[in-house]
């Protein structure tokens, strides 16, 4: 099964039996991948009245509450909720799931204490919709780093507005976020993406700590942006890219 899309004016085709997940699953207990402080996901038996929801402590079903947090904890995608007063959910404002998207690997650029991803590591001229930032180094110690307190990578402001301004809608990275750990609450790339306090682009959503092994290739592909309908700022995705070639 395939699809012809348009990608940046032309056709191109994707197959569809040929796709990679580049989420982080959800695992509970220590030593799985985590952000902003945040305790290990918690996933465990309802008990109570004789009761107990696993079938391994002598149930008759499994059946479990899930402690976790769609920031903290693996790939999630997010909307300018995240930011804003109003409270507006990622369910209610992206509508858009199947997308035209290029992945590029980017390697941050080293300022003093920081590594910053630059404006000038973006291609010039409009981009898919979509937009997959790998940074290199790219190992499988994504899949379990520790975040929280170790200052990663992150957006410079011209980076953001150069993203913008090629027509971005939807930004993926795999870093827990675009903008500096601590910056004193200004969170300045997130505020350009979405053009807070401006013309501002609720339909535009940022999908922060995927995974995207070495063997996949930068290039252009189709993407299948999944998420739950949790109605909050943001929800665990589960991003699917498909590699896409010129349709004849």
């Amino acid at each position: 099964m395939h699809v012809i899309f348009n990608l940046l004016g032309k056709p191109y085709r994707a197959e569809l039996n040929n796709g990679t997940d580049i989420s982080i699953p959800l695992e509970s207990g220590v030593g799985k991948v985590s952000a902003w402080y945040v305790p290990p996901i918690a996933i465990e038996p309802v008990k109570g009245d004789g009761f107990v929801g696993s079938v391994a402590q002598g149930g008759s079903v499994n059946f479990r509450n899930i402690s976790f947090n769609p920031h903290g904890h693996g790939t999630h995608t997010e909307c300018l909720g995240h930011i804003t007063e109003t409270l507006h959910s990622v369910n209610q404002k992206i509508k858009e799931y199947h997308l035209d998207a290029q992945l590029i690997t980017v390697h941050p650029k080293k300022h003093n204490d920081d590594h910053v991803i630059e404006a000038d590591q973006i291609p010039d001229g409009a981009l898919p919709s979509a937009l997959i930032l790998r940074t290199s180094p790219n190992t499988a110690s994504k899949l379990t780093q520790q975040y929280s307190d170790t200052n990663p990578p992150y957006l410079s402001s011209e980076c953001a507005k150069k993203i913008v301004s090629s027509g971005v809608r939807h930004l993926l990275i795999d870093l827990p976020s675009v903008d500096r750990e601590v910056d004193g609450g200004e969170l300045r790339a997130h505020h350009i993406f979405w053009q807070v306090g401006a013309e501002e682009r609720h339909d535009a959503s940022i999908t922060e700590m995927v995974y995207v092994p070495d063997e996949i290739s930068d290039g252009y592909y189709f993407m299948n942006l999944q998420f739950p309908p949790f109605e909050n700022d943001a929800s665990p995705s589960r991003p699917i890219i498909y590699p896409a070639v010129p349709a004849s």
